[in-house]
C-alpha cells in the first residue's frame, strides 16, 4: 500500500481525476490546461513549480523556514478554494433575525446548497471581503479583471423560508463612513448633495462590484412567481398566511402598574440590553416573540402588552418602492408579485417604480421615461421580460430589520448561500465563560 501511495502515476491519476471533476463542474474547459501542469509536477518534472523550495536539497530535507512557507501556501490555497466553492463562515452582526438567529452567532454558510458563484473580481486579498484589514476604506480587491455572473450546479434551489446570505442589493454605491446603510436611503433623508459633499459624516462615495457588496442574512419569504401581501404585520404568500416562524418577533409596548421590570426576568426571556427601551418605570418597548408575549403577560406587575402596528393608510416614504403610487409601510404593503426569469410583464409609468431598478441596474439596460413613453435601450417598450430570478427577503425581527420592504427584490446573482448551522455563539452582554451560549453550538438553522 505504501508503494502504491508513493507511486507517481497513482498520485497523478488521483490529483488529475479530482481536478478534471472540478473543471467539469466549473464548465470552463480552458482550465484543462492545468492537467498539463499536474502531469509535469508528478511525471515529467521539467519545471520547478515550487520555486520557493530547493529542487534537490542536501539530505533530501528542506529547511524549517521553507517547510513553514510551504505549509502556509498550501493552507491559503486550500482554505480559499473551500471558502470560494463550498462553505464560508459568517457572523450575525445585527438583531434583524432575532430570535431565530442572535447577535454573536457564528455560522457556516453552504455555497453548494444553491451552487457557488464564480468570483466577479477574482483578484483579491485572501480571507478579506471588501476592505483591507486595519484600514477604513482601502479596497481589498482589484477590478482589473472582471468576470460575468455564473453559478455552478448546486444541490437545490432557494425555497420559501430558507435562511439565505446574499450581497446587499443597494450596496452598489456606498458611503464609506457608514457602509452598512443604504446610500439611496441616505440620499432621500439628507439630500444627495449633502451625502456627496459632507465627507466628515459620510466619507467618500464609491461603487462596488456585486461580489464585494456587504453581506446580509434574511429569510426568503418569496420566490419567483409568489404573490406577497402584508396586512397589519401578517404576511400572506399566494393568499395564505406565512408558515409560523417560532423566532419571529414584533415590537410591543409593555405597561406595568408603576413598578419596574426585573432585569433578571428580562434576561430569562433573552431580551438583549440593546433591545430594552425604557420610557419610564411604567412603560417599555421590547421586541417579543409570541412565546415571550405570553410569558410577559404573566408577570405580576405587567398590566398590558400591545403590539405596535402601523395603520394601512400611513405611508412611509422609505419603504419600497418609495413612490406615491405605492403608499406602503413596514406592516402593510402589496400585493406584489416576485419576478422570475423569462416572465413577461406589461410595463407602464404606473408600475415602473416597482421594476425600474431591476431593468436599469440589475439587468443593465438603458432606461428612459418621457411622459408616458418608456424606452429601453433606445426602443419604445410596453412590456419587459426578466433575465434573472428574484427573491423577497425579510428579517424575523420584523420591526428591526432593513430588508426587502426597504430596498425591494434580491437578484439571483446576489445570492451567496444557505445558512446551515451555528458553530459558536457569544453573548456580548455577558462575561466569559457565561457569554458562551453552549446550547446554540452546532445547532441547525431552520
Amino acid at each position: 500500500m505504501r508503494e502504491l501511495l508513493s507511486n507517481k502515476w497513482f498520485k497523478f491519476i488521483t490529483v488529475g481525476g479530482a481536478y478534471l471533476l472540478w473543471v467539469i463542474w466549473l464548465g470552463n474547459f480552458w482550465w484543462l490546461i492545468g492537467l498539463g501542469v499536474i502531469f509535469d509536477i508528478y511525471i515529467t518534472e521539467k519545471v520547478h513549480w515550487a520555486f520557493w523550495k530547493k529542487k534537490n536539497p542536501p539530505n533530501g530535507k528542506q529547511t524549517k523556514l521553507v517547510e513553514w512557507v510551504d505549509a502556509i501556501i498550501f493552507a491559503v490555497i486550500a482554505a480559499s478554494f473551500i471558502r470560494m466553492f463550498f462553505i464560508e463562515a459568517y457572523t450575525i452582526p445585527t438583531s434583524s433575525m432575532e430570535k431565530s438567529l442572535l447577535v454573536g452567532d457564528y455560522l457556516f454558510v453552504s455555497k453548494t446548497a444553491y451552487g457557488p458563484k464564480t468570483p466577479n473580481t477574482p483578484l483579491s486579498f485572501p480571507f478579506v471581503h471588501n476592505t483591507m484589514p486595519l484600514t477604513s476604506g482601502t479596497k481589498s480587491y482589484s477590478e482589473l479583471i472582471q468576470s460575468p455572473y455564473k453559478r455552478l450546479k448546486g444541490f437545490g434551489k432557494i425555497k420559501n423560508d430558507d435562511v439565505v446570505v446574499f450581497h446587499f442589493p443597494e450596496g452598489d454605491t456606498v458611503a464609506l463612513n457608514i457602509p452598512t446603510q443604504s446610500y439611496y436611503q441616505l440620499a432621500r433623508m439628507y439630500g444627495r448633495d449633502r451625502v456627496w459633499n459632507d465627507k466628515r459624516n459620510f466619507g467618500d462615495i464609491i461603487a462596488r462590484p456585486v461580489d464585494k457588496r456587504e453581506n446580509y442574512i434574511k429569510r426568503c419569504v418569496g420566490i419567483p412567481g409568489d404573490e406577497l401581501k402584508l396586512e397589519r404585520g401578517q404576511l400572506f404568500v399566494n393568499g395564505k398566511p406565512q408558515k409560523e416562524i417560532p423566532g419571529k418577533q414584533f415590537e410591543y409596548i409593555v405597561r406595568t402598574n408603576g413598578t419596574s421590570l426585573n432585569p433578571k426576568a428580562l434576561d430569562r426571556l433573552n431580551i438583549a440590553n440593546d433591545d430594552r427601551d425604557t420610557y419610564s418605570s411604567e412603560q417599555y418597548l421590547f421586541p417579543l416573540t409570541a412565546e415571550n408575549v405570553d410569558k410577559m403577560k404573566k408577570f405580576s406587575n405587567v398590566t398590558s402588552v400591545d403590539v405596535t402596528i402601523e395603520e394601512p393608510e400611513k405611508w412611509d416614504v422609505n419603504v419600497f418602492p418609495s413612490h406615491e403610487n405605492y403608499p406602503w409601510n413596514v406592516d402593510n404593503f402589496g400585493p406584489l408579485t416576485v419576478p422570475g426569469k423569462g416572465a413577461t410583464i406589461q410595463l407602464s409609468v404606473d408600475n415602473l417604480p416597482l421594476y425600474k431598478r431591476i431593468i436599469s441596474v440589475y439587468e443593465n439596460n438603458a432606461l428612459e421615461v418621457n411622459g408616458n413613453e418608456i424606452k429601453i435601450n433606445g426602443e419604445p417598450a410596453s412590456s419587459y421580460t426578466f433575465k434573472m430570478d428574484y427573491y423577497w427577503m425579510m428579517g424575523d425581527n420584523r420591526h428591526n430589520s432593513a430588508d426587502s420592504r426597504y430596498w425591494g427584490f434580491v437578484p439571483e446573482d446576489h445570492v451567496v448561500g444557505k445558512a446551515k448551522f451555528i458553530w459558536l455563539s457569544m453573548d456580548k452582554d455577558k462575561n466569559f465563560p457565561a457569554k458562551i451560549r453552549f446550547k446554540r453550538i452546532f445547532s441547525v438553522i431552520r
